[in-house]
This record gives structure tokens, sequence and C-alpha cells, in this order.
């Protein structure tokens, strides 16, 4: 993998929901979660992150973004789907070049 990738992620949280975000460094990042660091997501503070569900990986920041926004929307059952599947379905998040996000 390029230096310059970007990680878009879930995590499990203890009341079962799902957060979804952007790293860099992925590993750094989701660390920060689990251990409730003082630079994790506000949300995983108050949720408890638990464990990485998913991660795509993107070339560009751009890329991480529009993934992010298309996750986001999706609804609670959606984004179980997508971690269950284990892949980005087209059906939920419509028509955008898949070709860019690669599971990790």
């Amino acid at each position: 993998m390029k230096e310059d990738n970007y990680f878009v992620y879930m995590l499990r949280c203890m009341d079962n929901s799902i957060y979804t975000g952007i790293a860099k460094d992925l590993e750094k990042r989701i660390n920060q979660h689990l251990t409730v660091d003082e630079k994790c997501a506000k949300y995983t503070k108050s949720h408890i992150a638990q464990k990485l569900e998913i991660a795509f990986v993107t070339e560009t920041k751009k890329d991480a973004c529009k993934l992010e926004y298309y996750i986001k929307r999706l609804s609670k059952c959606e984004k179980e789907e997508m971690i269950s599947k284990r892949k980005i379905s087209e059906k939920l998040l419509g028509k955008i070049d898949f070709e860019k996000y690669n599971l990790i």
C-alpha cells in the first residue's frame, strides 16, 4: 500500500451501535478509539468502541470522504449487511466507483 492512502473504518460499540470514521494511520486511530484516548471521537467516548468491524483503503482523502459520507447515510441494517457481506454493495451505496475502495 502507498503511504498516502486513507482508510474508512467501521467500529462496533458496546451498545451495538456502529461508528464510521476516516484515518490516515488506521492502527493509531483505532487504538485511540479503543483506549478512549483524549483524541478519540466524542461518539466513541460515550458509546465505548469495542472492535474494528471492517475497513476499506482508498488512494485519496477525497475518495475516503465520499465513502464515509455514503456509509453514514446508511441505515443500521444496511451497515450490518455491509459488515456481514464484507464488501461495498452497489445496492446500498448507489452509483459510485467501487474499484476505488478495497477491503483490507
